[in-house]
């Protein structure tokens, strides 16, 4: 055989290298997100605490109950859903202030057929389990890690007069689906190679060189 093409396969032994490490980066992720799973576990059954308002991005409370006041609603969002039985249904989700300023606080009020439907709540002190308030951001935002980050909702455990409980959040619904991506890297690399391999062997057929783009 020929000698290697020096930037054709350069290119290839970068891109796959990449992928490897790609690979390997997700099979670490994948222990991360075992223990923070384990931990959110954990939290279901530990006793109440007070919402974290100086940091409510805080991960450790996530499905934790906390409690929190919100002093005035000062807005209403809705997000989709599913009501009990598997109906779809209407999240309503009260943007209230905690004070002359600060980050404030989300709370999902409960759930109606009604995405129009607006709650009578106006606020006062508010119980049930923290997760993460809807993420608007884009993917390519989340990867690149240009997006605010997500702060911490309070999902009701009592909902507003007329409305139907929101499902707690529950981490058994909390994928953890690195070694999926990590299988996937790795076989994109190794098709990579095969790929390669072919068109060397079909240069050394014809004498083409494999294409550098």
């Amino acid at each position: 055989m020929s000698r290697l093409p020096l930037v054709p396969t350069l290119v290839v032994g970068l891109a796959v290298a990449i992928m490897i490490a790609l690979g390997v980066w997700q099979l670490e992720r994948r222990d991360e997100k075992a223990a923070a799973l384990g931990q959110y576990r954990a939290n279901l059954s530990l006793p109440a605490t007070a919402y974290p308002a100086s940091n409510p991005a805080d991960p450790t409370y996530l499905f934790r109950t906390v409690s929190a006041h919100c002093l005035r609603v000062t807005g209403w969002q809705t997000t989709g859903g599913h009501l009990p039985g598997g109906a779809p249904g209407w999240r309503h989700i009260a943007s209230c202030a905690t004070g002359a300023e600060g980050p404030g606080l989300l709370v999902d009020m409960g759930m109606s057929a009604d995405p129009k439907a607006v709650p009578k709540w106006t606020g006062g002190t508010v119980r049930g389990t923290a997760t993460w308030e809807p993420d608007s951001s884009s993917m390519l935002m989340r990867w690149l890690r240009k997006a605010p980050p997500l702060r911490l909702m309070i999902v009701a455990a009592r909902p507003a007069e007329g409305f139907q409980l929101s499902p707690r959040p529950d981490p058994a619904n909390v994928p953890n689906n690195h070694l999926a991506y990590a299988v996937q890297w790795f076989l994109f690399a190794a098709v990579a190679v095969v790929i390669y391999a072919l068109a060397l062997r079909r240069r050394g057929r014809t004498g083409i060189p494999p294409s550098s783009n």
